[in-house]
């Protein structure tokens, strides 16, 4: 395979236009084609659903209108504490086409999660629906700002106004309101692997910003017959910038599925819909590997792309897809603040197992040091991305702010260089290997260690279906390498099945790294994107290690 990358970043220029509003590009430009279907939904209750974009710009057009009877105007926040199911995809295209500011919140947020992040965004509308209005339920008298609450799917409560009428007396007229590239379109919090969340103010055009690499990473995408479908929660970044909108913004169809992530359902909803590309986080890819080994002999899995991110996705499972599933995973690399920066399309450039990959057309992406310094090929430093793309106009994929943190803001930045807080090393090809977050790192008998490496080992283990490392305080070496193990169906825990999986460790990592303390756990502690919350088991650690020491 010829390596194409150097020829398509040389030719890519960014084309932003004076105005662009996500609504419009995403619904609103299909929308006269009456037969052109957005989104194929399910629900895990056995109702289905069939949407075009004339459907939903019709809706989004009554919703806008009730929206802005109840006072919401251009820079105001709506609370969307909704799973995947159409009236997510409504409530998007109305509150963008207004210029208000869309503020997507995970359905499994609990009543201290919500209230925070409601509280903090200035959320003037909620809406709702079944599972997330039971944690507003308890929390509504402390979000004063939250003046009106919307219940889709009977979600019910007193003081809270059903959907159907709010969309019954509205008109299904609605002319959208002109937004430039640079004006809010949504909040989005991070996930808070290192602290409490912060909010992400994003522009209209980090969408145009995330494109390249959602190309890219689907290998072309869209060609024909594609369908896309990925169980990334639509109130995350993964799940809105790395699915849905991208989709929608092609003009092409999304499958919608409102359901706990099981493998089985997975590959039964590949087959039935005929599903060609998707998003499935490391995590996802680990259960189903250990799940289900051999899926093309139970199930019709026709896949033609996989994008993988969150976490690295490790040698193990990248080659399990590609012998049981025939497909090359792109892993892709970024956050909150600038999405799709980095990563694979592996018909145009090699995709290295274990990579990151390399940074997409039309970002400049560099490892650099403490002082913002670019750090020589093959030497650890933080991954970072510049203001100014490669073309010499300024990339479109930023932030625009922490919204009322400046200070965080400021301390995002290095001059121009907007700084992940994850640590990798570029090779001579430009392709970045993953070493962890840069506060995930720690020093065991003197030696830096990164918890990526042994994981990926681990989960190499028919046993093992997903494992995090941490370290845990020793007196003599300063840390140990402590790893804590989910195990795969049909596996219990034992003194023997513990000794295996320190044999099949053994030799293959270097004497610092292999893991001397191992505990099963039932599962790991995630956040709502899919990372492992190393902290949490690194203050767990802390906590044991002390109260043993005090005892």
């Amino acid at each position: 395979m010829a390596d194409r990358y150097a020829e398509i970043c040389r030719a890519f220029r960014w084309n932003v236009p004076a105005s662009f509003n996500i609504g419009v590009a995403c619904c609103g430009r299909w929308s006269n084609d009456r037969a052109r279907f957005a989104l194929y939904w399910e629900d895990e209750s056995g109702a289905t659903g069939a949407y075009t974009f004339w459907d939903l710009q019709r809706d989004a057009n009554r919703l806008s209108n009730a929206l802005a009877a109840l006072g919401v105007g251009r820079g105001d926040r709506v609370a969307l504490m909704l799973p995947q199911r159409p009236e997510t995809v409504i409530a998007h295209v109305a509150v963008y086409q207004m210029g208000a500011i869309a503020v997507p919140l995970s359905f499994l947020f609990g009543p201290e999660a919500l209230e925070y992040r409601l509280v903090d965004s200035r959320s003037k509308v909620a809406i709702v629906d079944p599972q997330s209005l039971p944690n507003l339920v308890p929390i509504r008298d402390r979000c004063p700002g939250v003046m009106h609450v919307i219940g889709v799917a009977g979600a019910r409560e007193s003081g809270v106004v059903p959907w159907e009428d709010v969309l019954a007396r509205a008109s299904t007229r609605y002319a959208p309101v002109a937004t430039a590239p640079t004006d809010p379109a949504l909040v989005i919090y991070t996930s808070g692997t290192t602290g409490p969340p912060k909010a992400a103010l994003m522009p209209q055009a980090c969408l145009l910003g995330n494109l390249p690499g959602f190309v890219h990473s689907h290998d072309g995408y869209p060609r024909e017959g594609d369908l896309f479908w990925s169980p990334a929660d639509w109130a995350w970044t993964g799940g809105l910038m790395d699915a849905l909108l991208p989709a929608l913004w092609h003009g092409q169809p999304i499958v919608g599925y409102r359901g706990r992530f099981d493998p089985e359902r997975a590959f039964a909803l590949i087959g039935k819909y005929g599903i060609r590309n998707a998003f499935l986080f490391p995590t996802a890819l680990k259960m189903m590997m250990k799940s289900i080994p051999r899926p093309r002999e139970r199930f019709d899995a026709n896949l033609r792309s996989i994008m993988s991110a969150g976490e690295p996705v490790g040698t193990a499972v990248f080659e399990w897809v590609r012998e049981a599933l025939g497909v090359t995973v792109n892993e892709m690399f970024g956050q909150t603040e600038m999405n799709y920066i980095v990563g694979n399309s592996h018909e145009l450039w090699p995709a290295k197992p274990g990579s990151m990959g390399r940074p997409y057309p039309g970002h400049r992406v560099a490892v650099i040091d403490d002082d913002g310094n670019e750090v020589p090929r093959g030497e650890a430093g933080e991954v970072a991305v510049h203001r100014i793309a490669p073309d010499g106009t300024p990339d479109p994929v930023f932030f625009i702010e922490y919204a009322g943190n400046p200070e965080a803001t400021r301390a995002k930045f290095t001059g121009d260089w907007s700084r992940t807080g994850d640590v990798a090393v570029m090779d001579d090809d430009g392709d970045l290997w993953y070493r962890g977050r840069a506060d995930d790192m720690f020093k065991a008998a003197g030696y830096r260690i990164g918890p990526s490496e042994i994981e990926n080992c681990l989960v190499r283990h028919a046993a093992v279906a997903n494992a995090a490392v941490v370290p845990s305080p020793d007196e003599e070496r300063g840390n140990v390498v402590k790893a804590y193990i989910v195990l795969a169906p049909g596996h219990v825990p034992s003194a023997a099945l513990e000794e295996d999986i320190r044999l099949h460790v053994r030799g293959k990592l270097a004497p610092y790294e292999y893991p001397r303390e191992l505990e099963f756990i039932d599962a790991l502690p995630m956040t709502t994107t899919g990372k492992v919350q190393r902290r949490v088991l690194r203050e767990r650690e802390r906590e044991r290690k002390a109260g043993r020491a005090s005892g």
